[in-house]
């Protein structure tokens, strides 16, 4: 079996940590490889001297803004990942830095499932294609004031928002960006889009869920404003003029995600957003 590990050197202490992690994967047997820049410190094998189809799984070690980077990066690759926190928030990087080595056991024992989760496919108007396995963002960047920006599901209007932006989440990304502009938590297994604008300037615009059989059209109203930026995960960014459309859809790909039996999504929403109601009522 070989796993490929991704570790940010920025994180304190993430090298030592990734350096237990080969130690540990290659006592049971496992071929460990890295990114070619980083695999000659850790002594293993650069991913481009094997075939990457042979890559099992992806571990990625800090937060989930890594685990992003790695999704998009490998998007071309049929493997689940696993992802290991050395952040501070991270609901997709579930595993704390003090269960590493109980979590990586069980990965190898098989005691796990892989969650198949949507993804985004956004086509803009030049017929560029985008995807985002947390969400797609239209924000008025310099533009002084407010921006217009209409919004129709499978042809209908629905409604033209004015506001700072607007965010078209997966429930993956239920719990980033749009959980911060108000919108709700969505379980990762759901199908579904969320709509959420950002500061709209009418206190009756809601965030709003659809399921994700539709297609969803967004475009850019403001006659005398700058263009404004769109962004995908946070990593591809391009900007839309006036008049121009951007049409969002569900992507045939998946984004794989190994869940362990040990962690649950129910105790990670706990924890990261530091809930503290008790089981039950004392009489």
């Amino acid at each position: 079996m070989i796993i490929a590990l991704f570790f940010h050197e920025e994180k304190k202490s993430s090298f030592e940590i990734a350096k237990q992690v080969v130690g540990y994967l290659q006592k049971h047997k496992v071929q460990v490889v890295a990114e070619d820049e980083k695999a000659k410190a850790l002594n293993i094998k650069p991913i481009s001297s094997i075939n990457e189809n042979e890559i099992k799984f992806l571990i990625s070690m800090g937060g989930d803004g890594t685990i992003l980077r790695v999704a998009h990066k490998y998007s071309h690759l049929d493997a689940a990942i696993l992802g290991i926190n050395l952040g501070n928030l991270g609901f997709m990087a579930d595993i704390p830095e003090t269960d590493i080595l109980p979590s990586l056991d069980d990965l190898i024992s098989n005691k796990f499932t892989i969650e198949n989760r949507l993804i985004l496919e956004g086509t803009s108007a030049k017929g560029e294609k985008f995807f985002a396995a947390n969400d797609i963002v239209f924000h008025r960047a310099c533009n002084h004031s407010l921006i217009d920006l209409s919004l129709s599901v499978d042809n209908s209007f629905l409604n033209t928002f004015s506001a700072d932006g607007l965010i078209i989440a997966t429930p993956n990304g239920s719990t980033a960006y749009s959980l911060s502009a108000g919108g709700p938590i969505v379980s990762p297994q759901l199908d579904a889009f969320l709509i959420t604008p950002i500061c709209p300037h009418a206190i009756s615009n809601r965030p709003i869920v659809l399921t994700a059989n539709h297609e969803i059209e967004v475009k850019y109203l403001s006659t005398d404003n700058s263009p404004v930026e769109v962004h995908a995960d946070g990593l591809v960014h391009f900007e839309i003029t006036t008049n121009e459309s951007f049409k969002i859809k569900k992507s045939k790909k998946k984004f794989k995600l190994v869940k362990l039996k040990r962690h649950d999504y129910f105790s990670t929403l706990r924890t990261k957003l530091n809930w503290t109601g008790k089981i039950g009522l004392e009489l």
